[in-house]
């Protein structure tokens, strides 16, 4: 059996497009199985969220504007819905909290674990309306997941958390990515960046598995 195809993946857990794309990286992980492995990234889009409203909303409603943009965005995806509450009562202020907790879960729990966090917070803020860029619902959240707090903190405490959020950051720059969500395919030579269908998706990973870029390579 050839090597399972590796996909990094870089979202921010506060955006829509994200959101939307969390039930294609389902359907490609059933379908394809051990086929493809999926390794989960985070960008800064909404490290500071006062500022992006400010520099790019401005003009377009502020908040407001924002919160019927994500809305008219999910509308036509029943998987990705949208609690009326956020961007208009709930106002998040950062991403970076709860990435890096997600960070502090990879580190301390396991790759799997981070993952299922991810899920649970995404829901927790789009279905719930909860304020994952507080610290303390975060915790709560990853207690309910039955990870050990005090394991957890000592992670974001001694700076290992930081440190892998932050080489993701860089690493994002480095790969000039645009934004979120960002599928970058064979080590960096092909990108796939926004809202991807499932079958571009999908018809990219295999012809990459049916012919490596490696055997085409001409130098």
């Amino acid at each position: 059996m050839s090597n399972p195809l590796v996909i990094d993946y870089y979202s921010d857990i506060l955006c829509v497009w994200a959101w939307i794309a969390q039930r294609r990286i389902d359907e490609l992980n059933k379908k394809l199985q051990n086929s493809i492995v999926i390794h989960y990234h985070y960008i800064d889009v909404f490290g500071d969220v006062v500022t992006k409203m400010d520099n790019q909303w401005k003009e377009k409603g502020g908040y407001s504007g924002f919160a019927a943009h994500v809305k008219k965005s999910a509308a036509a995806f029943e998987d990705a819905p949208v609690n009326e509450k956020i961007w208009t009562e709930l106002r998040p202020t950062t991403s970076a909290n709860a990435h890096l907790v997600l960070k502090a879960i990879e580190i301390a729990f396991g790759a799997e674990s981070s993952i299922h966090a991810a899920l649970l917070f995404r829901k927790a803020f789009y279905i719930d309306a909860l304020d994952i860029s507080e610290m303390n619902v975060l915790l709560t959240l990853a207690e309910q997941q039955m990870l050990d707090i005090q394991t957890l903190s000592k992670r974001i405490n001694d700076g290992s958390a930081m440190a892998a959020l932050m080489k993701d950051y860089q690493n994002s720059k480095l790969l000039n990515l645009k934004g979120s969500p960002s599928f970058i395919l064979d080590g960096g030579r092909h990108t796939l960046y926004g809202n991807v269908g499932y079958r571009v998706l999908l018809a990219n990973i295999e012809e990459l598995q049916n012919k490596p870029t490696q055997e085409a390579s001409w130098c």
